[in-house]
């Protein structure tokens, strides 16, 4: 029906205006938490770091390591940061 199609159209309307706002103020942030004070520089594959954004109001160091070990925050007011 024209009524139900134009409430799916609406919902979908919303759906991509809303999406560009941050849900909350403080936003989403990787690293939950202070984060690692060090790491081994041996393990260390790849270190990224976030600067903050309107995801996220903090510096973040991500530290990924080798072998797939994962990835660790590493606390960005630490010495090896």
């Amino acid at each position: 029906s024209v009524k139900g199609m134009v409430i799916v159209l609406a919902v979908i309307f919303c759906a991509t205006i809303v999406q560009g706002f941050p849900m909350f103020k403080g936003g989403r942030c990787l690293c939950i938490g202070p984060g690692v004070k060090g790491v081994k520089v041996a393990d260390i594959e790849k270190a990224t770091i976030i600067y903050p954004s309107n995801n996220c109001n903090k510096i973040e160091v991500i530290i990924t390591l080798k072998a797939h070990k994962g990835q660790r925050c590493l606390n960005p007011k630490s010495k090896q940061a």
